[in-house]
């Protein structure tokens, strides 16, 4: 016999015929109309999979971003307490401590628990003395102001509220508020509360629900008298040019301080919030990743039907020539390209979603008439999305490894299958 005739002819891995099976396999005829839905659910599962993950880290992202903005905006990064003696020498500790390199402000505090009260309603408040630059420093509050101004803060005895509370309390600037003090003047009777009224100079919204509920700023020298402290302050507040290099800050501090101080730094005082928060990521990231699991694992039940299917045609291919390796590439192409194109679109749906995340709440709410993601509930006002690019490209990657993972199997029962058998029954 010729040897021209005996020769085999190796075709290379992932020859054009192989793509065409695949695409073949994927448009399914009437008797596999069964496969083909399988496959449209396996596909919807890795799109809905990836496309939640996305948005959900991304929405987790933006909710630890804007809370962290606004905690650190509003209250320092370290907060210089007093040890063995009150703070009467707050102005030299101050003035040393903004010297320090990377300290962008140190600002004096009076803090003190009132009741803030209008004729039409009342609300508890921490109210908080300020000296007016160290307040026009804190831009979270001074870039916030919607009703009023802060000028000339500290010359008056006027006080700056949060939108919500004034909104609480029916008020405006301009308006008068009463705050109730549990400890005033000391009488023959006993302490007795001490009530007073404040103009409302400004009104500032930060846009978180918390704040601008709880919090009224008062002139320092105005606390200190309100709250019976003449010459002290409760704490100083320091802010740094970098949050993240807290550490770094805190032995120069000390050493800046120049008395003994007690200090706590941001993580310190919000550890339990951001920790929850951490922990409420790291579940549902798990939980969503199930759902990319059970959508591979659909892949899997399909390609072994599909399988089982082809068993004829697997056996008349292996017969014409093609190799265990053709086979086998044959079904992964057809089983990756469900997880492939499900995770592209995944992608792009999450993205969509999550740079239109607050059109579509607000749509989503004014089409239901209810409040999602109600202030007083989750802090914001708005509903953040923060893309991490890191993190997305971890979803992405881990969607495409778990679609080719899926494939194997099937892959290798289709490979394995023998041509004797497969014809032997048809």
């Amino acid at each position: 016999m010729d040897e021209t005739m005996t020769e085999t002819v190796q075709t290379k891995p992932f020859a054009p015929f192989e793509w065409m099976l695949s695409a073949r396999y994927l448009r399914a005829r009437r008797k596999e109309g069964f496969i083909s839905v399988i496959a449209g659910f396996s596909f919807l599962g890795i799109m809905l999979g990836v496309a939640t993950l996305i948005i959900v880290m991304a929405v987790m992202n933006g909710f630890r971003k804007e809370l962290l903005d606004k905690i650190l905006g509003l209250n320092g990064h370290i907060l210089v307490q007093p040890l063995e003696s009150p703070l009467t020498d707050w102005k030299d500790v101050a003035d040393r401590l903004s010297q320090v390199p990377g300290i962008r402000l140190a600002a004096p505090v009076v803090d003190g628990q009132a009741l803030a009260s209008s004729p039409w309603n009342a609300s508890g408040v921490l109210v908080r003395g300020i000296r007016s630059d160290d307040l026009n420093n804190l831009t979270s509050i001074a870039k916030n102001i919607k009703q009023g101004s802060l000028e000339g803060f500290d010359e008056g005895q006027g006080v700056a509220i949060g939108r919500r509370l004034a909104d609480q309390l029916s008020l405006h600037a301009g308006d008068s508020v009463t705050l109730v003090a549990p400890k005033g003047a000391v009488t023959p009777m006993g302490t007795t509360p001490r009530i007073k009224p404040y103009k409302i100079v400004a009104v500032f919204e930060i846009g978180m629900s918390e704040y601008d509920l709880g919090f009224v700023f008062m002139p320092l020298a105005e606390a200190q008298a309100y709250f019976n402290r003449s010459s002290d302050v409760t704490s100083i507040e320091v802010f740094t040019t970098n949050p993240d290099r807290i550490d770094a800050f805190r032995k120069a501090v000390t050493e800046a301080a120049g008395r003994p101080v007690f200090l706590v730094d941001w993580r310190q005082r919000n550890s339990t919030f951001f920790n929850a928060l951490q922990v409420e990521r790291n579940v549902m990231f798990l939980i969503l990743t199930m759902i990319m699991l059970v959508a591979a694992l659909n892949i899997v039940s399909g390609l072994i039907m599909l399988v089982k299917d082809k068993g004829s045609d697997i056996a008349i291919l292996r017969t014409m020539g093609a190799s265990q390796g053709s086979i086998m590439r044959v079904f992964l192409i057809t089983g990756a390209s469900i997880g492939v194109v499900g995770t592209l679109v995944g992608f792009f749906v999450g993205l969509v979603i999550c740079l239109n995340i607050e059109s579509i709440r607000q749509f989503l709410s004014w089409l239901t008439s209810t409040e999602l993601f109600s202030p007083e509930l989750y802090f914001l006002s708005k509903l953040p999305a923060e893309i991490d690019v890191g993190e997305t490209t971890a979803v992405v990657i881990m969607a495409l490894t778990l679609s080719f993972l899926a494939t194997l199997y099937p892959s290798w029962r289709a490979a394995r299958l023998d041509p004797v058998e497969a014809l032997r029954y048809e």
